[in-house]
């Protein structure tokens, strides 16, 4: 599972409702929150986020939150 199907599932976020509020397909949002291999684009990211009413930030910080930069050496 990726951090986006944690965190709809954490919400208790029905994916059909968010499929029909922003025109992503329910087989995309499948794939974007059980293979971990998918990319989630911005805009489709940002979609989500207005569709279950939380900041995009708060989303981007929950998908995102582990990136870290490379050190310099």
């Amino acid at each position: 599972m990726t951090k986006l199907g944690e965190f709809l599932n954490k919400k208790s976020i029905n994916k059909a409702s968010v499929s029909r509020k922003t025109g992503i397909s329910k087989n995309r949002l499948s794939e974007l929150s059980n293979n971990t291999s998918t990319k989630l684009r911005a805009d489709e990211l940002y979609s989500i986020a207005l569709a279950i009413d939380v900041s995009p930030c708060e989303l981007l910080e929950y998908v995102c939150g582990e990136i870290t930069l490379k050190k310099e050496e």
